[in-house]
């Protein structure tokens, strides 16, 4: 693969497993140095993406709390001088009808998966605009429709969408592209727990048939941020195996 990233950059949200660690690699197969946030233990991740020959910066960071999200750029750029592309993906779920939500679940989820991706676009956005790079960040295909039994999580992405286009078009002219991936079912943590018959009916309805892999969203994570994609600003792009066109 050639090494179209080398002397960038790249900042991954969610970085301990799933879509997270595969964009990692993805960044650090094409020769970018990564920065890898999560709250949880990161060093499978960071020993893979050196496995790649890639340089990593790891930080623990809750991407929901805005001084943690500013000491976590500011660590970055301390350590690499720049920043190119980012990958917001740190994301959280609760599963109940909406009425059995509680507060505190809903609060904790539109913390992470909304609000962490402002605070990480607010302070990401500066270094960016200087290096003319690029964000991504991780929406899903119940951002784009409803869901049963995820009253948060779905609302959360669908402002995902939202703040992800208004980003586009807010900094589109200053040179930094903001997209979405808009992930079907993958298999990740998230999706492990869910019940076989719930998860079965889900991937029956795409026409793929079958899971998606992580490696398969982190792909098109990492080509958004290319100049193959140069033109493409605002976009929510499915990775969904065919889910939203039944």
């Amino acid at each position: 693969m050639a090494a179209e990233f080398t002397d960038r950059v790249a900042l991954v949200t969610g970085a301990a497993g799933g879509i997270g660690r595969a964009s990692a690699l993805a960044f650090a197969a094409r020769g970018a140095s990564v920065v890898l946030w999560d709250v949880s233990d990161m060093g499978e991740t960071a020993a893979m993406v050196e496995g790649l020959g890639a340089k990593t910066l790891t930080t623990k960071i809750d991407v929901s709390n805005g001084a943690s999200v500013r000491e976590g750029i500011d660590a970055a750029i301390r350590t690499f001088g720049r920043l190119d592309f980012a990958h917001n993906n740190a994301g959280i779920s609760a599963m109940a009808p909406l009425a059995d939500i509680e507060e505190a679940d809903w609060s904790r989820v539109i913390g992470v998966n909304l609000t962490g991706i402002f605070l990480c676009m607010k302070y990401q956005m500066p270094h960016l605009i200087a290096s003319g790079g690029a964000i991504v960040n991780t929406a899903s295909v119940w951002g784009l429709q409803g869901a049963g039994l995820s009253s948060p999580y779905v609302a959360s992405k669908h402002g995902v969408v939202g703040l992800t286009r208004a980003a586009a078009h807010d900094y589109g002219p200053q040179g930094v592209r903001v997209n979405a991936v808009a992930p079907g079912p993958i298999r990740t943590p998230m999706t492990a727990p869910a019940p076989e018959e719930a998860m079965a009916a889900v991937v029956a309805r795409t026409r793929a048939g079958r899971m998606g892999e992580p490696q398969e969203v982190g792909e098109v994570v990492a080509w958004l941020c290319s100049s193959a994609a140069s033109y493409i600003n605002g976009a929510i792009l499915p990775v969904d195996g065919g889910y939203l066109v039944t």
